[in-house]
């Protein structure tokens, strides 16, 4: 998109939000939600701020200090200089007892980058600051029926890859070959390779008592997998081009044979059911038309494992949102670490993936979710529940 359409973009989500306002700025580049949205290259020196106030309608309104003047260029509307902190006020004034949205956040640490500093001058001009929070999810967290189609792809090359990695680990099991924790991620990034997947971090592999730690990581081969371990895989990734999107799912396993898992096999229903009535409930209310916000989700979800007696045993949030950034700016399902307020919105994206956690094993079950068409649906290939994991895999 050109300059142009960028800030009509913004603006539709500001009238969405009822807001008069979204105020943009930056200082040595802390703000890399402002470089990104406004498209300010990293290389340019911002030794001084630079402000930009977009209306929810009429023309942007530019202000930047006189020794880097031309920080804004190519952006639409007027811009002013200044050149100390009297002019900086004054030249404030169009802005005063207006409710602008900025970069701070209570609930989304993820988007709040102004400084406390910044935020009180800006209070003490006048300005009515709220958060942006729910402007950075329309502009940024839903997706397009392209960005859906491009996530679909991606969703449908990790299931591939799960089927690949799980036939390795039966035939190793049954041969008796030993194998290693890094051979399960190798063979990942090797098959992410083969489709032109690209990541930001090395996929998980766990087994045994790693399960039990959702961001486990090791060097090497890791640790060789034992008759009875229970294995944890978590895998995302999304094609190189342009404004591709992530998909993120995570799949359990049992190295061994099902008389010696009856244990694993309970609480991994248990887990399976947890996330079977969250998507439940999501579908419940929209299809009541009812607004639902990702700490409800989040809530609800740990409610029904909560009731099981795993309330001990819950380490994270119930999910994400996924966009280009496999945790991305859209609704998290979360209502205990930042708790999120804002809604589901057509052309949301997120991961439901409950997980409990034991000392001698843990499980995580992930799939990803939009909507679309005012419905949810559940990412990957083929029939609405095909490729969902409902019981735990034995090799």
């Amino acid at each position: 998109m050109n300059s142009s359409e960028v800030i009509a973009k913004i603006q539709k989500a500001i009238r969405e939000e009822h807001l008069d306002g979204w105020l943009f700025c930056n200082f040595r580049h802390r703000d890399r939600l402002s470089d990104e949205l406004l498209d300010r290259p990293p290389e340019l020196t911002n030794s001084r701020f630079w402000f930009y106030a977009v209306p929810a309608s009429g023309q942007p309104y530019g202000l930047v200090h006189a020794i880097e003047a031309g920080h804004l260029d190519g952006l639409p509307g007027a811009v002013q200089s200044y050149i100390n902190r009297e002019d900086l006020i004054r030249r404030l004034a169009p802005l005063r007892g207006k409710r602008w949205g900025v970069h701070v956040s209570e609930n989304i640490c993820a988007v709040s980058f102004m400084d406390a500093g910044t935020y009180a001058v800006l209070s003490k001009a006048g300005l009515v600051l709220v958060s942006a929070e729910a402007l950075v999810q329309r502009v940024k967290g839903l997706l397009d029926e392209e960005g859906i189609a491009s996530h679909e792809r991606a969703a449908a090359g990790l299931y591939e890859i799960v089927a690949k990695v799980w036939d390795f680990a039966g035939a190793s099991h049954g041969s008796g070959k030993t194998i290693y924790e890094g051979d399960l991620r190798q063979l990942m990034e090797d098959e992410f390779g083969r489709r032109g997947f690209v990541r930001d971090h090395s996929p998980l592999a766990a087994a045994g008592a790693h399960s039990s730690d959702p961001h486990y990581d090791f060097s090497g081969r890791g640790s060789a997998l034992k008759e009875g371990d229970v294995i944890q895989l978590d895998l995302w990734a999304r094609e190189k081009s342009p404004g591709a999107v992530y998909a993120d799912i995570s799949w359990a396993g049992f190295y061994g044979k099902p008389a010696a898992a009856a244990e694993e096999e309970k609480i991994f229903a248990d887990l399976a059911e947890s996330r079977e009535s969250a998507i439940a409930f999501i579908e419940t209310a929209l299809a009541a038309g009812k607004p639902l916000t990702g700490a409800e989700v989040d809530a609800y979800t740990r409610s029904v494992l909560i009731d099981r007696g795993y309330g001990q045993a819950l380490k994270h949030r119930t999910g994400h949102g996924i966009d280009t950034e496999v945790h991305g700016s859209g609704v998290n399902m979360d209502s205990v670490e930042f708790a999120d307020p804002r809604f589901l919105l057509e052309g949301s994206c997120f991961s439901l993936e409950p997980g409990i956690y034991l000392s001698a094993y843990g499980f995580r079950t992930e799939v990803d979710c939009y909507i679309s068409g005012g419905a949810l649906r559940v990412s990957g290939p083929g029939a609405e529940k095909q490729g969902r994991q409902f019981k735990l895999l034995f090799c």
